[in-house]
């Protein structure tokens, strides 16, 4: 079974400390939604996880620590996408997409079938088939941001890490990325486990379709559980400074109501 830890990770920006001490373990194929107020260190939790910024304490996957991996082992078992990434060059968007498979190929070799039909897969996952054959600088943000997510998606990692995925989309397509990444986060054709961790800051969002959220505050880990368990009134009044209406059952729900200061 796959195996995430985190322990007592710590790190720092510009001299000012970010996150402190943060610890937590994941095994097996699930969605984790990382939420907070702005500034308590959720990107920078996961750039650390990623291996794409100093840290102390230790990551580790599938107990091999995730600093001790090379470059090519780690883009195989980890895909990242960034907050807001986007696109500088004028490329084709399946050729873009194709990108994801780098780290499998063979210095000087052409992609194989296999590789192939992980881009197939990935287009038809992120549902961005229908901009094939386009300049992906002629997409709006929105269409882009799809198109940056078939190209995680088509690595084909263990992992996948990603910063909020959804907040240049419209709600239709918010709805259907949550969907694809929570599809992601399931066992392989060969019952390989996947996980996936997003920050999200669309608390509804998080609750229908996450298996588990942490909550982080102040650098540490405030609550970490089900959603039902983490997004409870208190919470919300001492880490994010508000009043909600909380709805439960097949479709929940957090609609902030008011400042609780």
């Amino acid at each position: 079974m796959m195996r995430l830890a985190v322990e007592n990770l710590r790190a720092s920006l510009g001299g000012a400390r970010v996150i402190r001490g943060v610890s937590a373990t994941a095994e097996g194929s699930q969605f984790i939604g990382l939420i907070g107020p702005n500034g308590v260190g959720k990107t920078t939790l996961v750039r650390a996880v990623a291996g794409l910024v100093p840290f102390e304490g230790s990551v580790t996957l599938d107990n091999v620590p995730v600093a001790d991996m090379s470059l090519r082992a780690r883009a195989r078992a980890i895909s990242y996408l960034a907050q807001g990434a986007g696109s500088h060059w004028p490329l084709e968007v399946s050729r873009l997409v194709a990108l994801g498979r780098l780290p499998h190929l063979e210095p000087f070799h052409r992609a194989t079938a296999g590789d192939e039909a992980a881009i197939e897969r990935a287009i038809d996952l992120a549902g961005v088939r229908e901009f094939a054959g386009r300049d992906v600088l002629t997409l709006s943000g929105g269409e882009r941001a799809r198109v940056l997510l078939a190209r995680a998606l088509a690595v084909e990692a263990p992992l996948m890490l990603v910063d909020e995925p959804v907040s240049a989309l419209d709600p239709y397509h918010q709805i259907r990325i949550m969907e694809v990444l929570r599809a992601y986060a399931k066992p392989d054709a060969e019952g390989n486990d996947r996980m996936v961790v997003a920050v999200l800051h669309d608390l509804s969002l998080a609750a229908r379709h996450c298996d588990r959220l942490i909550l982080l505050d102040d650098g540490k880990v405030k609550a970490d559980g089900l959603p039902r368990d983490v997004l409870t009134p208190q919470n919300l009044r001492e880490t994010y400074r508000i009043e909600a209406l909380i709805g439960e059952g097949a479709d929940p729900f957090v609609l902030p109501v008011r400042r609780a200061e």
